[in-house]
């Protein structure tokens, strides 16, 4: 690809490589990371000095940005690559007739087949060197769906490439951990020797679930003891955990989740006798929804109630569907689902005739768990329920958690802990079990693989092959208790958590190395670029920096691995949204860089808009 192509490829109809040129003119200031030469003083040597020091900086600046990326898809109009080393991308049911909402043309992903393969031959080789990947980006919200992977390369086998997309988590276990949260992985096959221990939040016997919110990890507890409450934690770090407050009087605080914008958590009474331990003093009942304001305040936002079925003690579930949250219950007191309306008014929604826990938000609808033999799955489309479990064979009694893995969704259950596939045509197959366990527990996605909790070891395993799972580190728990859970998981700083029962404890551990953006990203065109620099990851959003990873020796992650690139889909779920000019690059663009090209992008979509506005008028 030449410079002059180059400078005529276009992002939504404008060439996007001169609008920086245009916009950074000649006068560049000097940057955090230039480093001026150390010249003699002198009055005028020492401005011939900063003049010629800044002269050096602006063609070097130009010679990054006009070097050639090594594949562009502009995805304006169709999967061709504009680089010039054609790498076409085959089409799986991606459109380009279908503008974002802000009438910008871009490739179009439905979030349920649709995406774009490179293949393997015509991948750009990466090995162990620096790269940029940089892609536009724009995903709704409200949605009623995981907004899904943007990019792979991966080799589950070797474990081997890189992972980018949107962490939407929902359904692990009772939480909704995380919520429009980027992350940016690499791996060759690297895995922590052990866990780390993340501490015990206050007097937990278990860690109901995780909220990734505002840079910050949040943990609902339950602290059944004589005078105690379920708290919410923030962690701090090191083991360190700050107390966030009691919303209420109840044993535990049963779920947490982010919407729009506010962190939200539920509070229940939890029967420790379930858990083969001693019935709790505190028999005081939850079922209450309450927002976070700061510090130890919480404001009251309502409890489960309705007629048919009575108040709720407890609380089985919190996940946003359709930009509202909803809630459903652990016991059968007031059991069913609910739609929050605003302020302290909740709407109930029915149930299937079982309770319902733990909903998954899955291709447009609500995918529910049931602790009533059969027990479930459930599916709710916004009116009706389904029951979608008919074909699990083995047969089970209970169900408690979902993951979204290869654009598919799994299930982990009781009582002979085998995980289960729903496949296309609705129905499941089986993906063996862990070990002698009896129960999975909460499952998650991480960097290219399935992890699942279990009891009663209280271990954790990834998914290997189809019915091959491995134990990953040690035990979490190794209490004498009859039952040990690792029961919730969280994406957090790149690393996964996992929350314990009953030592209360909160573990972490990486695979490979990963960062995260550790807050919802906001709606609209958003510019996503991962870059992979000396040995550190780093993410940024709209040119900012948002995080980086641990240090690694960069000669052990070669992520060469034979495996076709794909585009909208990966190990978590298909894209759900519109993308636009997607350039990898051979090499780290400084952030100096990074920081402009969203500028020039706004500036020239703005330029179109008024072209096109002007000649609709003439």
């Amino acid at each position: 690809m030449t410079k002059k192509s180059l400078l005529g490829t276009v992002v939504c109809g404008c060439p996007l490589v001169l609008a920086v040129l245009m916009l950074a003119g000649h006068s560049m200031a000097l940057n955090s990371d230039d480093v001026v030469p150390n010249h003699a003083s002198g009055g005028s040597g020492r401005g011939e000095a900063r003049m010629n020091h800044r002269q050096s900086n602006l063609r070097n600046d130009i010679a990054v940005q006009i070097a050639e990326p090594v594949a562009y898809w502009p995805l304006v109009e169709d999967a061709r690559d504009h680089s010039g080393n054609s790498r076409h991308a085959d089409n799986h049911g991606v459109v380009f007739d279908v503008p974002a909402p802000d009438k910008c043309r871009a490739a179009r992903f439905d979030g349920k087949s649709a995406y774009l393969e490179v293949p393997a031959a015509m991948v750009p080789s990466l090995g162990t060197s620096d790269f940029t990947i940089c892609v536009a980006i724009f995903v709704e919200d409200p949605l009623d769906d995981a907004p899904g992977d943007l990019l792979s390369c991966f080799d589950p086998d070797t474990r081997t490439g890189l992972n980018l997309g949107m962490a939407t988590y929902s359904g692990v276990s009772n939480s909704q951990p995380n919520y429009r949260n980027i992350f940016f992985g690499i791996d060759s096959g690297r895995l922590d020797p052990q866990w780390t221990d993340c501490g015990r939040p206050g007097n937990a016997v278990l860690v109901f679930g995780f909220a990734v919110y505002e840079d910050a990890l949040y943990a609902g507890t339950c602290e059944p003891h004589e005078g105690g409450s379920g708290h919410v934690y923030r962690y701090e770090g090191h083991g360190q955990w700050t107390d966030c407050g009691s919303p209420d009087t109840s044993n535990a605080v049963g779920a947490l989740a982010v919407c729009n914008g506010r962190l939200y958590a539920g509070t229940s009474r939890y029967d420790t006798t379930g858990s083969a331990m001693p019935p709790s003093p505190n028999t005081t009942p939850g079922g209450k929804i309450f927002r976070y304001e700061g510090g130890r305040k919480w404001t009251f936002c309502g409890a489960l109630s309705n007629p048919e079925t009575g108040s709720a003690a407890t609380l089985g579930g919190l996940v946003v569907y359709r930009g509202a949250l909803h809630a459903t219950t652990l016991k059968r007191e007031g059991f069913g689902l609910y739609r929050h309306e605003g302020g302290d008014r909740w709407i109930y929604c029915g149930h299937p005739g079982r309770r319902v826990l733990n909903p998954c938000v899955f291709n447009g609808a609500l995918y529910m768990v049931s602790y009533d033999a059969p027990g479930g799955p459930f599916r709710y489309d916004g009116e009706t329920f389904d029951y979608v479990g008919a074909t699990l064979q083995p047969p089970i009694h209970q169900d408690y958690s979902f993951a979204i893995h290869k654009g598919l969704l799994h299930l982990s259950t009781w009582p002979n802990a085998h995980v289960y596939r729903m496949k296309t045509d609705g129905s499941w197959d089986v993906l063996g079990k862990p070990g002698d366990e009896l129960e999975t527990m909460g499952m998650m996605v991480y960097n290219g693989k399935l992890y699942t909790g279990s009891l009663p070891s209280a271990c954790v395993y990834r998914l290997d092959g189809h019915n091959s799972w491995t134990p990953i580190g040690q035990p979490l728990d190794v209490s004498d208790n009859k039952y040990r859970r690792a029961w919730s998981m969280a994406l957090y700083k790149g690393k996964l958590f996992c929350g314990t029962l009953p030592s209360g404890r909160v573990f972490s551990i990486e695979a490979g190395r990963n960062v995260t953006l550790d807050r919802a990203l906001r709606s609209g065109w958003r510019h996503i670029a991962a870059v992979r620099r000396g040995d550190r990851l780093f993410l940024y959003v709209d040119g900012k920096p948002v995080g980086s990873s641990t240090s690694f020796d960069p000669a052990a992650y070669d992520l060469r691995n034979g495996q076709p690139l794909r585009i909208g889909w990966g190990s978590g779920d298909y894209f759900n949204g519109w993308m636009r000019d997607l350039r990898i690059y051979r090499h780290a663009i400084p952030e100096s860089m990074l920081r402009r090209f969203p500028t020039a992008t706004k500036h020239h979509e703005n330029t179109r808009r008024n072209v096109a506005s002007q000649s609709h008028k003439k």
